[in-house]
């Protein structure tokens, strides 16, 4: 049963993004991601594929920036420090609507923190860490299995729409092992971006004004066009033409926001009929699903909701469960990010409560668990 492995999340990562179709690498090593790099090193030569180790994070987003540009299915993976590196490319990225996907393994913060310790505090820089407003796509699996699954999910999306995606991990994901058992050869599903077929009059970054995605030809390939971090009509040299600028950012949002149901994903458990709700993602789900059950042994109709797709997040979803439950629960290994947008999306319907954790270790069931019979009415 070659299909059937042992493997960490860091190795399914990069396991993902090959089967995905990741060919180019950059990247720069830092706890707790380095796995990916070294993983790659070994693995992308194997497959005709590129690494490079780049001088610093900065580096290795552009190099992946540059990498797509060509018609590469490129990738980087980095954790805090590093991630804040790359914000400004993420943005140039987000503009000239280049495809390209970041492994972020998340760790205690700020500056150099504890490195070897998880965190969720990135959550809020993942969607607005780049200066101005831009599309993004932030995926976090719960376990090993799904780092293999929204990694390929994650280029999938990239390649679509053309835009960043990252998939946010922390520590405890990255690096804790399971039994995954893999898709067969052949059977996952693959996206590849859309090219122009002809030369004759093509705009790179013409698209219906209503979410649309241009085509996108490889540097390389015969096609002359240029790339500006600058606002760019439709041949992408730069104007200051408010009205070209006011469409472009719509369009671009847009583009995020229409596909919504389609890359929404998420898991539940007992929402059926709960009156407690509790909200997590990454590896504090994995302890709040326990709790989770251990409630309903004790006859508290408590259920969990675990968003796998953070930005944009599945709205609609939770809209309907906080219309029907008494109180909602959000451990969060953070000073409280993800509470802000579950707050907003409740608006007062019921009470959202924010359990927090920083000190670098992964929240225990039980401390779940009392929060949710602590307050219990």
């Amino acid at each position: 049963m070659t299909n059937v492995k042992l493997m960490q999340g860091n190795e399914a990562c990069t396991l993902g993004a090959i089967t995905a179709g990741m060919d180019f690498y950059a990247g720069y090593p830092i706890t707790p991601s380095t796995e990916v790099a070294e993983i790659c090193a070994t693995e992308l030569p194997k497959i005709g594929g590129k690494f490079i180790q780049m001088e610093d994070e900065i580096g290795s987003i552009a190099a992946i920036i540059g990498a797509s540009l060509t018609g590469r299915k490129a990738m980087t993976a980095t954790s805090g420090p590093g991630f804040s590196l790359m914000q400004e490319n993420i943005g140039y990225a987000a503009l000239t609507e280049v495809p390209i996907v970041i492994i972020n393994v998340q760790r205690v913060g700020p500056s150099t923190g504890m490195p070897t310790s998880p965190a969720q505090s990135d959550v809020m820089q993942a969607r607005w860490g780049t200066h101005g407003d831009h599309p993004i796509v932030v995926l976090a699996p719960g376990n090993v299995k799904e780092c293999f699954d929204l990694t390929v999910k994650a280029f999938n999306i990239a390649e679509e729409y053309r835009v960043p995606v990252i998939v946010l991990t922390d520590e405890v994901v990255g690096h804790m092992r399971e039994k995954v058992v893999l898709p067969e050869p052949g059977s996952v599903t693959i996206v590849d971006r859309q090219k122009p077929q002809s030369r004759a009059n093509y705009l790179p970054f013409a698209a219906d004004q209503d979410g649309g995605v241009p085509l996108m030809a490889s540097f390389g390939d015969g096609f002359r066009y240029h790339v500006t971090g600058l606002f760019h009509d439709e041949t992408g040299f730069p104007t200051n033409r408010g009205d070209i600028a006011n469409a472009s950012i719509r369009r671009l949002m847009r583009k995020v926001e229409k596909a919504e149901p389609l890359i929404r994903d998420y898991f539940t458990e007992s929402t059926d009929d709960c009156e407690l709700l509790v909200v997590a993602f990454g590896s504090s789900a994995m302890s709040s699903l326990s709790a989770v059950r251990q409630a309903r042994a004790k006859g508290i109709k408590a259920g969990l909701f675990r968003p796998k797709t953070i930005w944009p997040f599945p709205e609609t979803v939770l809209d309907e469960l906080a219309g029907r439950v008494k109180r909602i629960i959000v451990p969060e290994m953070n000073m409280g990010q993800l509470v802000l947008e579950i707050q907003r999306i409740v608006g007062g319907r019921a009470p959202v409560e924010s359990l927090t954790k920083v000190n670098g270790e992964l929240f225990r069931p039980e401390e779940v668990l009392e929060a949710i019979v602590g307050g219990r009415k």
